[in-house]
C-alpha cells in the first residue's frame, strides 16, 4: 500500500529477532480505522473501526522489551472474525497505546458514543428488576 492510498496517522511492522522489522505483518492506524496486513504474494487486510474498541492491553514480555518492543491487545465490539486484535511486537508500544486513545476518544466523540454504550444489551438481571418488569 501506498500513503496515497489512505492517510495514516501511524504504521509499523511486526518485529522479529533483535526487534528488526523482517515480517509481512504491517500495521496502519488512520484517523477512523486499524488495518492489519498480512502476506507477500496473497495479501489479506483486516480494519477494525476505531469507535468500537473498547479496551486495550500491553504486553512486554522480557525479549521484546529488550529491543524497546511491546504488543497491544485490542478488544474490539461486534467484530466476528477477530474479536481481540494482536499487535505484535512493535517499536514504542506506549506511544502507539497513547495515539490510540486519542483516536478512539475523537471517533467516539464524533459518534457520540462512549464505552457505555458498546456494553450489555439484553435483559436486565432479574435482581435489578421491579416488580413490573416481569411481564418481559
Amino acid at each position: 500500500m501506498k500513503k496515497q492510498d489512505f492517510d495514516y496517522i501511524w504504521t509499523d511492522k511486526k518485529r522479529t529477532l533483535f526487534g528488526l522489522p523482517i515480517s509481512f505483518t504491517r500495521y496502519f492506524l488512520t484517523k477512523n480505522k486499524f488495518i492489519t496486513r498480512t502476506g507477500f504474494l496473497s495479501v489479506s487486510e483486516d480494519e477494525c473501526e476505531l469507535y468500537r474498541v473498547t479496551d486495550k492491553r500491553l504486553k512486554l514480555p522480557f525479549m521484546q522489551r529488550l529491543f524497546k518492543c511491546g504488543t497491544v491487545y485490542l478488544h474490539v465490539k461486534n467484530d466476528s472474525d477477530t474479536p481481540v486484535k494482536e499487535v505484535h511486537s512493535i517499536k514504542n508500544p506506549r506511544e502507539f497505546m497513547k495515539l490510540l486513545e486519542e483516536n478512539v476518544n475523537n471517533e467516539r466523540d464524533r459518534y457520540s458514543i462512549r464505552g457505555r454504550d458498546m456494553v450489555g444489551g439484553g435483559r436486565p438481571h432479574p435482581e435489578m428488576m421491579d416488580d413490573d418488569d416481569f411481564h418481559l
